[in-house]
């Protein structure tokens, strides 16, 4: 992996030389269902010729390329050397003139691993399907290119692949395809693409099932835009595919984005494919986005699986003009569109779908996501010092995503909505087809709003960490108001491991000791005593500034029973909760009648938990307790999830058996007094399933399993059937056979991969050795299938099975790290670090492991530094729940 780098300053030099005109890319792919060779990797055929200058001529440069084979290199009509030239990752090009044309010939890699071009044979039907996957820097894995953001050109793309295939790439494909091997394969040629990044070129081929349907909108100047729309899966899944959903929410989405940008969609057609093995939630390619085809549901699921796959959708969509239209120029500043997307997905999923929950759930789920990565030593700035593509591989992250996210929704109540909205307009018009940076962003949002941005930006873009307020009440004698205050703390300090200080947290440091102004509603809540609920009664919105800020407009109000900071969730922070009202939460927290803030209250205890000033105890027993009452879903399943890691992370192992069997009980209750068919009801199965320890629970599973209970209203569904059969395996209750049984039931992709983490979760010391070798001994396992091995592997408490890969997992991160892809490194590093012994021991083996190689790929030391603190953060929970235990 290091040879496959690209540093910033590299790529600045190489921007400064180059301008490149187009690309003519010609991929051959029907070598995809010949036979796989004795030995090699599987190669395809792919020709590109770069049409580029250079503003000094006689200059030397190099474009890239990751090839197992090149075949020929020519540049302005003369054959380059190909063993001087080509180092496996780049293509030296000598002496380059004013004007100049590239034609490189090379054999490509199929790539198991969903980097490049992905190769997928459907267990099913033997089918083979293709997809490419690049960002950041993956293009170069299927084609010569100059694999940075801002090296735009116009893409014109030929595919020769079987002739019944779909094949698919940016633009239209253009006339009839061209039969060749007497009818058996075609060459199909696309449209020439508007300048574009290489890292959202794209090509999907193979038997796909799609579905068609057209968008039409009536613009401005009295013309009619039609978009040809089509949505794709693989033939297995085409009978759970819910394409007219796909469609309306397409079309919602689409209209939102054209009333609010003013700037008609620029891309031609929309393609979204759903695909095999994805490596992430989605990707904006222009014109053919692609999407992890779990969002095809197989079996019953809750309404925010489905809110989850309206935001992507629409986070995807809001990239066709935040990325790709208008782009970062480097990845330091990749927020400029996964902020903003991520922004614009729950804006748009409120405002123009049926989702209207759906800043409950950004929230409650979304930014979790950003608090914990704001506080690992890896966190960064929102606009983040990138250094190189490891450095920027590892940031699309939750400070990227979410934070930048929450930070743009602060803004939106700081400058109001119509100037915020009025700044995106400006910026599509000002900057379309080119590459921009954090100014560019703020001189015309300063226009629209009059407001001076350098001041926010620097609070809240170019500072790391994340604030707590707590509010601070005192009230006289008659139970009113004297004085509410919020005080406001600086993020705390990353916690590093003897010896290294001085390293940098992460591109962009550390948290700096920074009071950010925050905008945001304080509500006072009371309990009614005839209906029991807590109502708020009294609201103001205020600024927070400084250490503390006493809210005036408050005093005076009767004594609540509950203050709740960042009402209505306008700023980022973390908030805490005075005594009388944390003493509320335990006995009240279910009866808040505003989901909104029931969620807040849910996420800012969970809060308190992870850093080690609630006992894991007590935020079970609040689960236990109030996750009967909660209404919204969504939130259930995020906090029976964290109730999930207060287990397995937080609980003191003495403890542990009677708060698993404790809070089984209670989704055994809940799940019994669910409705039935409910959203609920399917959540407290799965919960049930995840946290069934006692005999009369796995019993109660096995019997589901095999249709010898019911429960009013539960499908036992075949993905439920697995949920119900990873439990009896982790405890050892079903063998191979069973498994292998239940696999011949549903010998799928999905089967196969629940399958593989249901082998690898089976408690005996073989079984580990077995899944361990998988994953680190050999490269014969899919991205999918190594992500389920390793999360088998892991399961359970079993720590005298796992104890034994502590030394060899340290001794082989290096190897690993330089022989594997990034993508499997990142999976293995983080998910088979040992974190499941959870004891001082393992903490110190990690801290030497770190003192020991402080040579190490900074990339690979940041996983280890995470993973780091997770198991520190754990530590310190389980030492708050031995306190309160004794």
């Amino acid at each position: 992996m290091p040879g496959e780098n690209l540093t910033r300053e590299e790529a600045r030099e190489r921007a400064r030389l180059i301008d490149v005109d187009g690309y003519t890319v010609s991929l051959d792919l029907r070598s995809a269902t010949a036979p796989a060779p004795a030995s090699g990797p599987r190669t395809f055929r792919s020709t590109t010729t770069v049409r580029f200058r250079c503003a000094e001529p006689g200059a030397s440069s190099f474009i890239d390329l990751i090839a197992p084979d090149v075949l020929s290199v020519t540049l302005n009509g003369d054959s380059l050397p190909v063993d001087r030239v080509f180092d496996g990752a780049r293509i030296a090009l000598p002496a380059l003139s004013a004007t100049n044309e590239l034609v490189v010939d090379a054999r490509c890699a199929y790539s198991r691993t969903g980097e490049g071009m992905h190769h997928f044979v459907d267990p099913q039907d033997g089918e083979t399907y293709l997809y490419t996957q690049y960002e950041p820097a993956d293009a170069r894995r299927v084609m010569a290119c100059f694999e940075q953001p801002d090296l735009k050109a116009p893409f014109d793309m030929r595919v020769t692949a079987p002739a019944h295939w779909t094949v698919l790439s940016n633009g239209e494909e253009v006339g009839e395809p061209r039969p060749c091997d007497n009818g058996a394969a075609s060459t199909r040629v696309f449209a020439r693409t508007p300048p574009i990044s290489t890292y959202i070129t794209a090509v999907v081929a193979g038997p796909y099932h799609v579905e068609r349907d057209r968008y039409g909108r009536r613009l401005p100047d009295g013309t009619t835009l039609e978009i040809p729309l089509a949505a794709l899966c693989r033939k297995g899944l085409a009978p759970h595919f819910d394409a007219p959903e796909i469609f309306d929410l397409t079309k919602r989405g689409l209209d939102f984005f054209h009333e609010h940008f003013d700037f008609p969609y620029p891309f031609g057609k929309y393609d979204q494919a759903f695909v095999p093995e994805y490596n992430i939630g989605a990707m904006e390619n222009p014109g053919l986005v692609t999407f992890r085809e779990e969002y095809v549901f197989r079996g019953r699921t809750t309404r925010a699986a489905y809110q989850g796959r309206a935001n992507t959708l629409l986070h995807e969509m809001a990239h066709m003009w935040f990325g790709d239209l208008v782009t970062m120029e480097w990845w330091d500043d990749l927020w400029l569109k996964e902020s903003f997307a991520d922004f614009m997905g729950a804006f748009s999923l409120v405002k123009a779908t049926p989702f209207t929950e759906g800043w409950i759930t950004f929230a409650n789920r979304r930014k979790a996501w950003a608090y914990r990565a704001d506080q690992l030593p890896s966190t960064h700035p929102v606009t983040a010092d990138i250094h190189d593509l490891q450095d920027a591989k590892l940031n699309f992250d939750g400070i990227t995503y979410a934070k930048g996210a929450s930070v743009l929704k602060q803004l939106v109540a700081y400058a109001g909505e119509d100037a915020f909205m009025e700044g995106a307009r400006r910026y599509f018009r000002r900057h379309a087809w080119g590459n921009t940076t954090l100014e560019d962003l703020l001189a015309v949002l300063e226009e629209t709003s009059g407001r001076d941005m350098g001041e926010w930006a620097k609070a809240w873009l170019q500072t790391a960490g994340v604030n707590t307020l707590t509010p601070q009440l005192t009230c006289d004698a008659a139970g009113r108001v004297t004085e509410l205050a919020v005080v406001q703390e600086a993020p705390e300090p990353p916690r590093l491991p003897a010896g290294s200080a001085g390293e940098p947290a992460a591109p962009g440091g550390s948290p700096e000791q920074v009071l950010r102004p925050h905008r945001v509603a304080i509500g006072l809540y009371r309990r009614d005593p005839a209906s029991g609920t807590l109502t708020r009664y009294a609201r103001t919105l205020t600024d927070v500034t400084g250490a503390r800020t006493v809210v005036s407009e408050l005093t005076g109000a009767e004594r609540p029973d509950l203050v709740l900071v960042n009402d209505d969730d306008l700023t980022y922070c973390k908030t805490r909760f005075d005594d009388a009202s944390l003493a509320t939460l335990r006995e009240h927290l279910g009866s808040i009648a505003d989901p909104l803030a029931r969620a807040l209250c849910w996420s800012a205890l969970w809060n308190l938990t992870r850093d080690g000033l609630m006992p894991a105890g007590d935020f079970l027993d609040l689960v236990r307790r109030a996750g009967g009452a909660e209404t919204e879903v969504g939130v259930l399943q995020m906090v029976l999830a964290w109730a999930g890691t207060a287990l397995t992370r937080f609980t003191t192992p003495e403890r542990r058996p009677g708060q698993e069997s404790a809070t089984a009980e209670a989704a055994m209750r809940e799940l019994r007094l669910a409705p039935p068919g409910s959203d609920h009801q399917l959540a407290w199965a799965r919960f049930l399933a995840e946290t069934a320890v006692d005999e009369q629970h796995l019993v109660l599973l096995e019997r589901l399993l095999e249709g010898k209970a019911r429960i009013d209203g539960l499908e036992v569904d075949q993905e439920l059937r697995w949920a119900l059969l990873l439990p009896l395996a982790v405890h050892g209750r079903v063998d191979e056979e069973r498994l292998n049984r239940e696999l011949e039931r549903d010998d799928t992709a999905s089967g196969r991969r629940h399958h593989v983490r249901c082998l690898a979760a089976r408690p005996a010391p073989e079984v580990k050795a077995r899944a361990w070798a998988d994953v680190m001994e050999s490269d014969r396992l899919s991205n999918a299938l190594i992500e389920a091995t390793i999360d088998g592997f892991g399961r359970g408490d079993r720590r005298e099975l796992l104890a034994p890969y502590t030394g060899p997992y340290f001794e082989a991160l290096e190897r690993v790290w330089a022989e594997r892809s990034i993508e499997i490194g990142m999976a293995v590093v983080r998910g088979l670090f040992p974190a499941a012994q959870g004891d001082p021991a393992t903490l110190e083996a990690t801290d030497t492991w770190l003192r020991d190689h402080p040579d190490a790929a900074p990339a690979l030391r940041r996983l280890v530094l995470e993973a780091r603190d997770d198991l520190a953060r754990a530590l310190r929970a389980r030492e708050c729940e031995a306190r309160a235990a004794g």
